[in-house]
């Protein structure tokens, strides 16, 4: 199976600076990801925190 480019911490910090008011277009080019892979991220770690 592909290894991916992004930990769990960090996709989790890309959805907390969406939660935190970046806008998900802004967040997407600045992390080299498209909003497909973004809405992913988020439905899968959406509530979750670093410890979990």
């Amino acid at each position: 199976m592909k290894s991916g480019r992004f930990t769990d911490a960090q996709i989790m910090g890309v959805i907390r600076q969406a939660e935190g008011g970046v806008s998900v277009p802004d967040l997407c080019r600045e992390h080299g990801i498209s909003n497909a892979t973004f809405y992913r991220w988020r439905a899968k770690y959406g509530g979750m925190d670093a410890s979990m």
